[in-house]
């Protein structure tokens, strides 16, 4: 377990299975092409050469609307000054490529947009491409009037087959929105198709090429189509075919006849009698109502000041309510904090009023002692120093001032105290950010869901020391704050929290207490995927792919100096071994699985296998002893199998299947029917084995392979995947039978393909890494507390190597102690303490 020889197991599976995930949620398509749908509004594209000078680019910011929908939009009222404005801007902009020497070409109404405020930008819309698709009619997107006009378009062979089909369209929505009561608009990809052929000048519709004069004809029908507007879509198409023979319907004829007039104009048939661009912007059809439209560009101005300020005051606005939020919450966070010192001091205060009367205590009964003789007398407690008692001879005794002997050891344990807490200072202030996170997690966790901001009742003051006082009417957990008669606070979420620090702190490193040195260590079948200490932490075995369990003894390892150890029983097996038990309650038993899908229980003493189990089908990665029912085990399997044997009778007992890769088992401590399952589809299943039908819970929140779960007690679960975390979960939260949301995610070591071991004790969590370093968690917090990293020494040159291959392939605690069993890869085995 956890081998690089055999690396086929549910860790490449997983691998493979999460990398098909992970394309899968991105929605990788193998092409990456993107498809514009019928009837989609113009996209934002590059600017063509022909049309780079004199126009402003954009398309899609808030308010902005196709200069062609907004033409066709139902009902559409004519605003003189509008439309001059409109034509104005659109007449400057190609006047301004003409001094270039550039032909526009695009002078259509698709290719422009127009802000709320009649601001209009060049765009080139999906009609201005150079797109061959065809849509399901068969009417391709049109190209640029110049590739049109170079193709020598014929208006009788492309005009009437598109307004035949346009007129059908008409007619079909017309008939369908008969009783509706609702003007509709008209349909926009026909409009398209027929606004290529609306806008192309007579010269390039017999073949000839783009010119200025091009331009000032295209200027002619968007003018046109400025002042004129149409009640359905067959009067559209009729009225915009006519114009190409300079046929202007009689109502635009009536109601705007200096428009009409400069309207034919600029649409006359031979390029030469139409107007120039410095003509058409100095005529008096734009010139006369100048002040008008001056007035008018003023105004605009002003009211796009007005929006610019509205949008600054709002950002303004929005930015003050976040602020105000953000002000908001750290006054209750200062709250929060201000009662907890309270909460805290007056802990303190408690606890030194008893230290008080303790050493008065003591005095007095040293008082009472030293009133009966005695040939020797002892120092009070303050002469002790660094925790050693110290006697002095009498003669000694009358010649050293008492004073002088307990200030010393007064001053030399104050020393001690204050290195030490610059040393936890140091470790807090490093790693301050988790810290500070898990406390408001501890802390929110305790508060009701109902309370209100704590600043609507407690004030603080400005005390010397920052303490809070707290108002009636307090809606803060009484739980949290209650005190009992004796004064003594009856704290809910503090102690818990002190408590894991204290666990953080307690110790400053691991150290290496001894060195298993075994005879076949240059061996390369020697990696160790599992290890186990007996019922009474005498023995311990190790197994792995050399296909041997040893068992050694605990003292003999840690007190001897030898150059090499040797196993107290050795038993071979005909697989390798994924993994051992020992049953906690018949000390000589222990169980393995093995490469084959063997389980096996050996008697140690006898050296000799007691049961062997073969139903599994494949490779067996898991065995548990049930601590309640030592007669029970569970094994898991790549088959998708969980057997559950007694090891009294033939054949297993009950069968859960999964749907995929079974990689760790382990039994409740206090029940022999709860069973916690880690999976190769990266979630942890519990069951009752009375009712296997469905999980009784499952845990989801891993990205990858689980190749470790254990019980921290009946209803706290730690989990160990290949995604390179450890995950705590709470089994008495759940209210429904998922639980997505882990209590704590442990995460610093490294765990991407290797099983890398996972042992808890006392609420520290052990795993091993494949940068071949021991990491040591408490269950409070989520970065590492200690880590050690396995040496690699050369044999030859006895020099320290890096090798990125070796890793930590298996941990295990000495029972609740602070003694750590590790091994790395290469079957280097160390017994390691917290200090």
């Amino acid at each position: 377990m956890g081998g690089s020889e055999d690396a086929s197991g549910p860790n490449t599976a997983c691998v493979a299975s999460s990398g098909s995930l992970r394309a899968a949620s991105r929605g990788e398509d193998d092409d990456g092409a993107e498809e514009d749908e019928e009837g989609e509004e113009p996209r934002r594209r590059p600017i063509s050469p022909s049309a780079a000078v004199g126009f402003e680019t954009g398309f899609g910011n808030e308010g902005e609307v196709s200069l062609r929908e907004w033409l066709d939009q139902p009902g559409r009222a004519v605003d003189l000054l509008q439309c001059l404005h409109i034509f104005r801007q659109i007449a400057d902009a190609v006047s301004a490529a003409h001094a270039q020497g550039v032909v526009v070409g695009n002078v259509r109404p698709s290719c422009f947009v127009m802000s709320s405020l009649d601001r209009v930008s060049f765009i080139e819309s999906a009609s201005c491409s150079s797109s061959s698709d065809s849509s399901e009619d068969g009417a391709g997107s049109p190209d640029g009037l110049g590739e049109r006009g170079a193709r020598g378009t014929q208006e009788s062979a492309s005009e009437m087959p598109a307004v035949s089909a346009c007129l059908e369209e008409a007619k079909e929505r017309e008939e369908s929105d008969v009783g509706a009561g609702d003007r509709t608009a008209f349909p926009l990809k026909k409009i398209l198709l027929m606004e290529s052929i609306w806008y192309t000048s007579p010269e390039e519709a017999t073949g000839g090429s783009g010119t200025f004069a091009s331009d000032i004809y295209r200027l002619g029908v968007l003018l046109f189509e400025l002042f004129c507007t149409f009640d359905s879509l067959e009067e559209k198409l009729i009225t915009m075919s006519n114009l190409r023979h300079r046929v202007l319907p009689p109502q635009l004829l009536l109601k705007w006849p200096k428009e009409a007039s400069f309207c034919l104009w600029l649409l006359h048939p031979q390029p030469d009698t139409r107007p120039k661009m410095s003509e058409v912007l100095h005529s008096e059809f734009l010139n006369q109502p100048r002040d008008s439209l001056e007035e008018r560009d003023t105004a605009i101005k002003l009211k796009e000041e007005i929006e610019d300020q509205e949008l600054l005051l709002d950002f303004l606005l929005h930015l003050q309510q976040r602020k105000k939020e953000i002000a908001d919450r750290s006054h209750d966070t200062v709250c929060f904090l201000s009662a907890d010192i309270e909460e805290i001091l007056h802990q303190q205060l408690i606890l030194k009023k008893k230290s008080y009367q303790e050493l008065d205590n003591d005095e007095h009964s040293a008082a009472g002692t030293l009133d009966k003789p005695s040939l020797y007398p002892v120092l009070d407690e303050h002469s002790y120093s660094s925790g050693s008692r110290k006697r002095l001879r009498p003669e000694l005794q009358s010649s050293v001032p008492e004073e002088h002997v307990a200030e010393v050891a007064r001053s030399e344990t104050v020393q001690q105290i204050q290195e030490n807490a610059l040393s936890k200072s140091s470790r807090l202030m490093k790693n301050f950010k988790k810290l500070e996170a898990a406390y408001f997690s501890a802390r929110c966790r305790q508060m009701k869901p109902s309370v209100k901001s704590v600043n609507n009742f407690f004030q603080v003051t400005s005390s010397g020391r920052g303490s809070m006082i707290r108002t009636e009417g307090s809606s803060v957990d009484d739980k949290v704050y209650r005190r009992g008669n004796t004064g003594e606070a009856k704290s809910e979420w503090i102690n818990p929290f002190l408590d894991g620090l204290r666990k953080y702190l307690a110790f400053s490193k691991l150290k290496v207490r001894a060195d298993l040195k075994h005879g076949d260590l240059l061996n390369s079948m020697n990696l160790v995927c599992s290890m186990g200490f007996d019922r009474d932490k005498e023995f311990f075995a190790t197994a792995g792919v050399n296909k041997k369990i040893k068992v050694f003894e605990c003292d003999t390892i840690l007190n001897g100096d030898r150059d090499i150890h040797y196993p107290v029983t050795e038993m071979t097996n005909t697989s390798k071994i994924s993994c051992i038990c020992w049953n906690n309650y018949i000390k000589s038993h222990i169980a393995s699985s093995d490469f084959e899908g063997v389980v096996q229980v050996w008697d140690v003493t006898r050296s000799q296998v007691f049961a062997e189990m073969r139903e599994h089908e494949r490779r067996v990665w898991s065995v548990d002893f049930s601590l309640a029912d030592p007669t029970k085990l569970a094994s898991g399997s790549d088959d998708g199998a969980v057997k559950i044997w007694n090891i009294n009778q033939a054949g297993s007992v009950c069968t859960v299947r999964t749907k995929a890769n079974v990689c760790s088992v382990h039994f409740q401590p206090d029940s022999a029917y709860s069973l916690a399952i880690g999976s190769a589809d990266h979630k942890i299943y519990c069951y009752d084995l009375r009712n296997v039908r469905i999980p009784s819970c499952t845990l989801s929140d891993h990205m990858k392979t689980v190749s470790y779960v254990k019980y921290l007690n009946s209803s706290i679960i730690v989990s160990a995947s290949t995604d390179s975390s450890l995950k705590l979960w709470d089994l008495s939260t759940s209210i429904s039978r998922m639980i997505e949301t882990p209590l704590q995610t442990f995460t610093g070591h490294i765990n991407i393909k290797n099983f890398v071991g996972l042992s808890i004790s006392d609420g520290y969590i052990a795993t091993g890494s494949e940068t071949n370093e021991v990491f040591v968690y408490s269950k409070a917090f989520p970065m590492p507390v200690l880590s050690y990293k396995f040496s690699i020494i050369d044999p030859i040159s006895g020099k320290e190597v890096d090798d990125t291959s070796q890793f930590i392939s298996s941990v295990c605690w000495r029972g609740q102690t602070s003694m750590l069993l590790a091994a790395s890869s290469s079957g280097n085995i160390k017994f390691l303490e917290m200090v």
